[in-house]
C-alpha cells in the first residue's frame, strides 16, 4: 500500500504529461502511486501514459470514455490505495518536496489535511508571457525552504474561504481540491458532481465537515499553468451560470442540518461569495 495516492485527470494533455509525470519522479519523498485517468483523449494522451506507467510501476493508467473531469477523479478516488490522496491537474506540477512536507506534517500533527498554496509569482510570470507571445520557459527554478509557520486547528471552518484576502493569519484559501493532502478516509464516498464546473464547491464543502483535524501552511507547493483550453476557461457563459447554479443547490442541501456556527461560516465564507459570482454573471448575460 503506497502512502500517498495522486490523481490526475487528462483530456487532451499529451504536451503537459512529461512535466507533470515528471515532477512526481522528482519528488524527494518516494512512496507513491500516480492515478491517471485517460478521459477519451483523442490525441496522444493514452499512448504517453502507457509509455510513462511502462517505465515507472508506481504510475497507473485507467483508459475510459470522455465523462469529464468530475467522473475521471471519482473513478481514480475509488482506484486508490494510498493512505493519503493528492489531486494534481495534468497541466499543472508539483514542487520536488511537496509530497515530503505535507505527509510529515500529517503524521506529525495527526491531521486529516494539510493545507498548500501555489506559487502566485510563477502563474503571473506566465500569464504575462503568453500575453506578450513569448514561449514557457524551458528551465525551472525551485525555491527552497527552511523554517515555515504552520497552523494547527480542530476546527477548519475557522481558517477556510473563498476570499483570496481574508485578513490576517494562515487560511486555506478556495475550493480547488489540489490545495490540500487528504487522508484517503475524509474524501472517500464523497463524489464530484458529474457534468458541471465548479464542482469543487460542494465537494469540497462537505470535505470540510469531515475534517476533525488540519495543518495549514503558505508554503507555495503547487504549479498552476494557465491554459487557456482547460474546461473551465473555454467553457461558456450559459455552461458556467447553470453550473453555478447546480453546485450552489447542492452545497445548500449539505449545510441544511450543519452544525450552526459552522454552517454560518460557511454561508459567510463560500456560499456568499459564489452568490455574488453568480449574480453577476446573470446581470452580464
Amino acid at each position: 500500500m503506497p502512502a500517498i495516492s495522486v490523481i490526475i485527470p487528462a483530456y487532451n494533455a499529451e504536451a503537459f504529461l512529461g512535466r507533470c509525470l515528471g515532477s512526481l519522479q522528482a519528488q524527494t519523498f518516494e512512496d507513491w502511486e500516480a492515478i491517471c485517468i485517460d478521459d477519451g483523449s483523442t490525441d496522444g494522451t493514452g499512448a504517453r501514459l502507457d509509455a510513462l506507467a511502462a517505465d515507472d510501476r508506481r504510475i497507473r493508467v485507467i483508459h475510459k470514455a470522455n465523462e469529464g473531469v468530475s467522473v475521471a477523479r471519482n473513478t481514480a478516488l475509488k482506484a486508490a490505495e494510498g493512505r493519503y490522496v493528492l489531486f494534481v491537474d495534468s497541466d499543472d506540477f508539483l514542487h520536488p518536496r511537496a509530497m515530503e512536507i505535507t505527509f510529515n506534517l500529517a503524521e506529525r500533527d495527526g491531521s486529516d489535511i494539510v493545507c498548500f498554496t501555489y506559487d502566485h509569482g510563477y502563474r503571473t510570470r506566465l500569464m504575462l508571457r503568453h500575453i506578450l507571445g513569448l514561449p514557457d520557459p524551458k528551465r525551472m527554478a525551485f525555491k527552497d525552504f527552511g523554517n515555515f509557520e504552520t497552523l494547527v486547528t480542530d476546527d477548519i471552518s475557522a481558517h477556510a474561504t473563498e476570499y483570496a484576502h481574508p485578513g490576517e493569519g494562515l487560511w486555506t484559501k478556495h475550493c480547488q481540491p489540489w490545495r490540500c493532502l487528504y487522508r484517503k478516509e475524509i474524501v472517500e464516498g464523497i463524489d464530484f458532481i458529474p457534468g458541471i464546473i465548479y464542482e469543487d464547491f460542494p465537494w469540497w464543502s462537505e470535505v470540510m465537515l469531515r475534517v476533525r483535524k488540519a495543518t495549514l501552511t503558505d508554503l507555495p507547493l503547487y504549479f498552476y499553468y494557465p491554459n487557456r483550453r482547460s474546461y473551465i476557461l473555454s467553457s461558456r457563459e450559459d455552461f458556467k451560470i447553470r453550473s453555478l447554479q447546480t453546485a450552489i443547490t447542492a452545497a445548500e442541501k449539505i449545510y441544511a442540518h450543519a452544525d450552526p456556527v459552522r454552517k454560518e461560516r460557511w454561508e459567510r465564507q463560500f456560499l456568499l461569495p459564489f452568490r455574488e459570482k453568480l449574480e453577476k454573471k446573470l446581470k452580464n448575460a
